[in-house]
């Protein structure tokens, strides 16, 4: 009796995973071909990054009119995971693809992987929904949607299955949904292959030992990578706090972004810091000539970007962020340089989003098993490193990073004024940390 439940119930998370990893890695791939379509005619054609000011006009518009249930973006689908919310509008997955397409076609420095995080938790919910599922069943299908939408745009099935479990609470993977996550995940990447989809080859880093100096030089790019995420969820969050309190329109908001990029762009020089920045990442690994502040542009140019409110992810953009910086430290280290870039380009994103396992396995996926026990170290160090932060502040945190327990999970936007409340004698915001509703004031933690 046991075995035919758990069996019946194994077969209908394979069914259902199939199902979401079809629906996602069908919209990665039409998705991915018109992000590539667009990159192709701004960089044939760059007089369109002048534009990027009224796209911003235009886009911020079509979202301040019928974007608003969906304005907190991925942070949207973490509090309907916590919270049980109302179903997520299916408006948000044609929205957040086009406006993150016309984004990148027109200059913006954003990534990929919000809108398929966003896409494919949108279009799962819509199926538990449509099929009636129960509350467990409809939470598992939307770890399953942000595994399949993760793991098809970047080829990383497995790193997509641990980033749907990880990213969801702070220091705790919610197994509940490990099967049809990686069934969502592996289907999805298949779909998004099968549909004549390829992703970015990246030369593989040598093989090279541990030893104790080398993870004392570890440590060292660890706090490189924790400061370079703090510096840029702080930014970001601070020019998004800044423009709404002294510009309410979101339109106009989006528009004066877009001017500075524009003479950001003009003042630099050149358009290596535009959209994804990939070919800069490919370099990165190859070439000891960069720019040392190459790293510092694309952060500068993508808090700006996300911070006046364009659509896209901030995935891409950190990898760049981090195969940059290790191309900078690369040489005072004495490391090699593809193995620093590698490692720097996992250890960005891991750090800001709090998923140093997913990252560390996505490493491997794109580059190799010899990055893996480098990766995993500096990962799992800038992780700590970079305190309460996320570029997610719908986290949860269930205990602190040093190990310190929580009464109850709250979110990390709340935990500043959690920990107000408890210094002076006041411990409501920690105890009722769940029953908060979401707060869309400064997600700094």
């Amino acid at each position: 009796m046991v075995t035919r439940r758990r069996l019946s119930t194994l077969g209908q998370w394979i069914v259902l995973g199939v199902c979401v990893g079809v629906i996602c890695g069908g919209s990665s791939a039409l998705f991915l071909s018109l992000l590539e379509k667009a990159t192709e005619v701004r960089t044939g054609h760059e007089v369109v990054v002048y534009t990027l000011p009224l796209a911003g006009l235009a886009i911020g518009w079509i979202y301040e009119r019928f974007g608003k249930p969906i304005k907190a973006g991925s942070n949207l689908i973490l509090d309907t995971l916590h919270d049980e919310g109302p179903e997520i509008p299916l408006r948000m997955a044609p929205m957040v693809l086009i406006g993150t397409v016309l984004t990148h076609l027109f200059g913006g420095s954003a990534g990929r992987e919000g809108t398929a995080v966003q896409m494919g938790a949108s279009l799962a919910d819509a199926v538990a929904h449509r099929l009636r599922l129960t509350q467990e069943l409809r939470k598992q299908l939307l770890a399953a949607g942000v595994a399949g939408g993760f793991g098809s745009v970047f080829g990383t099935p497995i790193a997509g299955t641990v980033f749907g479990l990880e990213f969801i609470t702070l220091g705790r993977i919610e197994y509940t949904a490990l099967v049809p996550a990686l069934v969502a995940s592996v289907v999805g990447d298949m779909t998004t292959r099968w549909l004549g989809i390829g992703h970015t080859h990246y030369p593989a880093p040598p093989h090279v030992p541990l030893s104790s100096l080398l993870l004392l030089k570890w440590l060292l790019f660890a706090v490189a990578i924790a400061a370079s995420t703090t510096v840029f969820i702080e930014l970001t969050h601070f020019i998004k706090k800044q423009m709404e309190k002294r510009v309410p329109r979101l339109p106009v908001r989006m528009m004066l972004g877009g001017v500075v990029v524009v003479a950001m762009w003009q003042i630099i020089g050149t358009s290596d810091y535009l959209g994804l920045g990939v070919p800069m990442i490919v370099r990165s690994f190859e070439d000891p000539g960069l720019p040392a502040y190459a790293f510092a542009a694309k952060l500068v140019f993508t808090a700006v970007t996300l911070g006046a409110g364009f659509l896209g992810g901030e995935v891409t953009p950190l990898f760049f962020v981090g195969a940059a910086l290790g191309n900078a430290l690369s040489g005072p280290l004495g490391l090699p340089l593809p193995l620093c870039a590698g490692v720097g380009l996992a250890a960005v994103f891991a750090s800001a989003s709090n998923t140093p396992l997913a990252l560390s396995i996505m490493a491997m996926e794109l580059l190799g098993p010899n990055v893996f026990p480098h990766v995993a170290v500096v990962c799992v160090l800038s992780y700590l490193l970079a305190g309460h932060r996320s570029i997610y502040p719908a986290q949860r945190l269930w205990q602190r990073k040093d190990g310190s327990p929580l009464l109850r999970s709250i979110p990390l936007r709340d935990l500043d004024e959690a920990e107000q409340g408890r210094k002076s004698g006041f411990h409501g915001g920690t105890d009722q940390g769940d029953a908060q509703p979401p707060n869309t004031g400064d997600p700094r933690a």
